[in-house]
């Protein structure tokens, strides 16, 4: 079986971002819709670059769970969401800070997507897999949490690459403890790990090089760390170095980071790159340099518009 792939599993939700920057969400009187959460803007952005893309999750049987899932298929995704009575389709109201930053409110009590159960995920949508990615969002409640580290686990088995953002979201966790606690129990399921240098301080509380070290003695193969505009730092047994970023005039950051992880994919499965071959393959002379450029390009042209999916650039638009 052709293994081209990419299948990314968790939350769909709708972000509804203001219209303007720098209010407090108290403040904002006008907001515009936008499809998110972060495995679904995964997804979205290798689908837009040209990769092939399946995201698996469940949304609300309502007017926003058919917005998300047409969202999902006008981009070239595969959707393979499950829609249910159960429960709504999640809501994430972002402000917008001055400087692209955000502050998230969240209406997940429970939302669709917490309610995603294993015995939901079909094996077809695994079994042509190059990669499997999942966040930490997914993993706070069951039976999400399961299904999540289920499909991680059978993806695995089957010869897939697992790619893992911790994406800490503080808000929707019972605690910081139980936050740190699950995020850094899952490390040994992933290959590729994707973190911020705050991340790191959260979870470790030591320094990016100290942690990036730590990351790699439970069990994956390679540390990206995302320095914002800066660009990435790349850490493996075998390399560690920094790829400068692109600058950009960041209106909005949402998405940025998912962005950039479906960048860092789409290059990775152009490589060929294997639970096996990966830091051999990101070894070669100039390979990470090139990979993770495009990464960076792919994640500064998503700050310089507004919302996740909607801001997602083309492959063209990218080599340009």
């Amino acid at each position: 079986m052709d293994k081209r792939y990419i299948v990314c599993l968790g939350e769909l939700l709708i972000d509804f971002v203001p219209d303007v920057n720098g209010q407090a969400l108290a403040d904002v009187t006008n907001f515009q819709r936008a499809a998110g959460g972060a495995p679904a803007n995964v997804a979205a952005a290798i689908a837009k670059l040209g990769g092939d893309a399946r995201f698996i999750g469940k949304i609300g049987r309502d007017p926003f769970g058919d917005y998300l899932k047409r969202t999902l298929e006008e981009v070239g995704v595969q959707a393979a969401v499950i829609q249910t009575d159960e429960a709504k389709t999640g809501l994430a109201f972002v402000s917008l800070r001055a400087d692209g930053e955000r502050d998230f409110l969240f209406f997940r009590d429970p939302a669709a997507d917490m309610l995603l159960r294993a015995d939901e995920v079909e094996a077809q949508w695994l079994a042509d897999a190059a990669v499997y990615h999942f966040g930490s969002v997914s993993l706070i409640a069951e039976p999400c949490r399961t299904a999540t580290l289920d499909a991680a686990r059978r993806a695995r088995e089957l010869g897939a690459l697992v790619s893992y953002d911790p994406n800490v979201r503080l808000a929707l966790w019972p605690s910081a403890e139980a936050a740190r606690a699950e995020i850094l129990a899952q490390l040994p399921l992933a290959d590729v790990v994707k973190v911020s240098e705050e991340e790191i301080e959260f979870l470790l509380g030591v320094d990016a090089t100290t942690g990036a070290q730590q990351l790699l003695q439970r069990g994956p193969k390679v540390i990206v760390i995302t320095l914002g505009p800066q660009g990435c730092r790349v850490v493996t047994a075998r390399q560690d170095i920094v790829i400068p970023g692109q600058p950009a005039a960041a209106v909005d950051t949402t998405g940025a980071g998912d962005s950039f992880v479906g960048g860092m994919l789409f290059q990775l499965v152009a490589l060929g790159a294997t639970p096996a071959n990966i830091v051999d393959a990101l070894g070669e002379a100039g390979v990470a340099e090139r990979v993770f450029a495009f990464a960076n390009r792919v994640g500064a042209i998503t700050t310089t518009r507004r919302g996740a999916i909607p801001a997602l650039p083309t492959l063209a638009e990218v080599q340009d």
